[in-house]
């Protein structure tokens, strides 16, 4: 990737509309990081010294749990940093790295909700075949997979990104460096770029959403559960609760990306 760019650092001027509100800010921000590492690291403690637990659901729980751990640490340090009055300032490496690991982590979880959804769907309607179909060497494979395409994915932005001048206005109008706000700063022309990682950004989530969806309603589907062996030959797997473990972080991350943050509602009514 060839730098032409003479800007060496960028400023972040943080979440708009919230001057005055630092020490709140700092105080919420830092509450919702310590409980979201201690939440996931109780997840994982739970999951690998439970030996009951050591099931594929729980395994790509369990990688879920540490990706949750990385992605809020993208942008949550610097920005507690800045917080308690320290420097806003980031350089052009780690901008680009704040980029690259955001999509990289953010597209790792999507996939591995994808995964985790067909998972169930193997579970709920092929019972007698789910050994064989989500064994381990499955497993370790559908895993490296989501990390493998989420790096091709999060390379191609920065790339798409990053290959462009940036000779002007170094001050970032967000909180981390993400693909929008950056384009912003570029000293070309960005209509094009910006269209390509519209569709970029845009087609992964919604493909997957599709994915999960289908896997969700397949499984809850009445000739699914037809397909079941007979009562009095094997007991079926109670769908609701079989797939709970998987869909209630699924609703969470779709909520949370689907929607805009919570914190900017509360600074309008701090405001008014």
């Amino acid at each position: 990737m060839r730098n032409l760019s003479v800007v060496t650092e960028f400023i972040l001027l943080g979440i708009p509309h919230t001057e005055g509100l630092e020490t709140m800010l700092l105080v919420l921000f830092l509450s919702f990081y310590i409980f979201t590492l201690m939440g996931n690291l109780l997840i994982l403690l739970a999951i690998v010294s439970s030996t009951r637990l050591h099931k594929p659901m729980y395994f790509f729980l369990g990688k879920l749990s540490i990706f949750d751990i990385f992605f809020p640490s993208v942008s949550s340090p610097k920005m507690l940093c800045y917080l308690s009055g320290n420097s806003q300032a980031i350089s052009y490496a780690g901008c680009a790295s704040q980029l690259f690991f955001y999509h990289f982590l953010g597209c790792t979880e999507c996939f591995l909700y994808t995964v985790m959804a067909y998972d169930r769907f193997v579970a709920i309607c092929h019972p007698l075949h789910y050994t064989l179909i989500m064994s381990h060497r499955a497993c370790i494979i559908l895993a490296m997979g989501t990390s493998f395409f989420a790096c091709i994915q999060a390379t191609f932005l920065t790339i798409l990104t990053f290959q462009l001048p940036y000779c002007g206005p170094n001050e970032v109008d967000y909180y981390f460096c993400d693909i929008p706000v950056m384009l912003k700063l570029a000293c070309a022309d960005t209509s094009a770029l910006e269209m390509v990682g519209f569709i970029s950004v845009g087609l992964m989530p919604l493909s997957c959403f599709l994915l999960i969806f289908t896997s969700y309603s397949t499984s809850f589907a009445p000739s699914c559960r037809s397909t079941l062996p007979r009562a009095d030959a094997m007991p079926s797997p109670p769908a609701a609760p079989t797939s709970l473990p998987s869909s209630s972080p699924l609703c969470q991350w779709f909520s949370s990306t689907c929607s805009p943050p919570p914190i900017l509602g509360l600074m309008q009514l701090f405001k008014s």
